[in-house]
């Protein structure tokens, strides 16, 4: 029997992919050279409002696979299906992407090179440079039946313990966890660019891209894992919570701002605050229980009714609308970078970030209709309309009023 779906996921999605279309839109217009300082500030702050995008997809995509399992089905029936809705939809984007990122005055299709460069992006994308999430995440899914299968040594583990001291040892090994991680980003933000040095060529690569290593992203699968295993805890967690890490964010949020500011000096430096950096990873914990304690507040009140079938549908597409989103982007920033926008950066940030995720979910909701559509979207392609039974529907539906009108 299938389990029961987590109906707060599909919306803590959906707010994810928000965060992500801000992100970027607030890069594409933070950096331009007529832009205020009161404009800049304010993008700043606004940045660290979107800095639980991308691992809490992390987090969401852990929480998914550990609840459902895969070990039914064998490894290749499993890894074939992420491939097929994950993988090769990223093919698909990785081509458009390098495509329209060349110069096509002088781009030879029958040059060598051009399909080089095509391949390389497979693998490194730079042209859809939001695409490394993809290579990212995919090793998690290359992994995981090993991740499974530990995680079902341990649980068995903690059986012999009782429900309050099972509790006790997970939440000690978090903590660990968390502070080997904190180590990490530590290094990843202050030493490794000087380890390149004495490094051999392909650990020098390893450390350039480190961004596209699972292993920078290690803790928030485990969250995910727990999550998914201790659904009920984790509520009662982010629930009990919610108070004091309205406290903990804000103060997070005004020392991260205040961080960036200090440190960036006359123009603006976003990667201050990268993923990868300590004081980061503190503040993305606690917007993640803060946001997923609210979501389960919203639930018990029938007036956020509306508002939460709309982050479930977003959350439903937001795979297409995360593929596609850069492309819908660089369309606007083609018209917008030649105004002279003076002191109107940060309305001309909200206004296309509006524009951007509406067009990319709608992009992403045809596509997902269209017969192949997973191709392309990934597995909500699958739930494609039945266009012959809707016409035929939309006919009779028409027939039956001309009799009535006849009548």
């Amino acid at each position: 029997m299938s389990k029961p779906r987590i109906t707060e996921w599909t919306e803590l999605r959906g707010l994810a992919y928000l965060a992500v279309v801000l992100q970027h839109c607030i890069g594409e217009y933070i950096y331009r050279s007529d832009i205020q300082q009161p404009d800049s500030v304010m993008l700043a702050m606004l940045y660290h409002l979107t800095r639980f995008g991308t691992p809490t997809f992390v987090f969401l995509s852990a929480a998914l696979l550990f609840y459902n399992g895969n070990k039914s089905i064998g490894y290749s029936r499993y890894i074939g299906r992420r491939f097929r809705d994950i993988y090769v939809p990223f093919l698909c984007w990785t081509v458009v992407y390098w495509v329209c990122t060349q110069n096509w005055s002088t781009a030879q299709w029958g040059n060598l090179s051009f399909y080089k460069g095509m391949f390389k992006e497979m693998i490194i994308p730079v042209s859809g440079y939001h695409l490394w999430f993809v290579v990212m995440i995919f090793q998690f899914y290359i992994w995981f039946p090993l991740f499974e299968k530990a995680t079902e040594q341990i649980r068995t583990f903690l059986r012999r313990y009782s429900t309050k001291r099972r509790k006790q040892l997970v939440l000690a090994v978090m903590l660990v966890a968390a502070a080997a991680y904190a180590l990490l980003l530590h290094w990843s933000y202050y030493d490794m660019s000087a380890w390149s040095t004495w490094l051999p060529s392909f650990g020098q690569t390893l450390l350039d891209y480190r961004t596209y290593n699972f292993v920078m992203y290690f803790f928030y699968f485990m969250l995910g894992a727990v999550c998914a295993y201790m659904t009920d805890t984790w509520r009662g967690l982010a629930q009990q919570t919610l108070p004091w890490n309205v406290f903990v964010f804000i103060g997070l949020f005004m020392l991260m701002g205040h961080t960036m500011l200090i440190q960036s000096g006359d123009t603006i430096n976003l990667n201050i605050s990268t993923y990868l950096k300590p004081s980061t990873f503190v503040l993305i914990v606690s917007q993640l229980l803060l946001l997923y304690g609210l979501l389960l507040h919203l639930q018990k009140d029938q007036r956020s009714e509306p508002f939460r079938r709309m982050l479930n549908w977003i959350g439903r597409y937001s795979f297409g609308g995360y593929l596609v989103h850069a492309l819908v982007l660089s369309f606007i920033s083609y018209y917008t970078r030649p105004l002279a926008l003076g002191d109107h950066h940060f309305t001309a940030t909200l206004i296309t970030f509006v524009v951007v995720a509406s067009a990319s979910l709608g992009i992403s909701w045809l596509f997902a209709h269209l017969p192949g559509g997973n191709w392309i979207v990934g597995s909500k392609g699958r739930q494609r309309l039945n266009w012959r039974l809707h016409f035929q529907f939309l006919s009779s539906k028409r027939a039956s009023k001309s009799t009535q009108e006849l009548g």
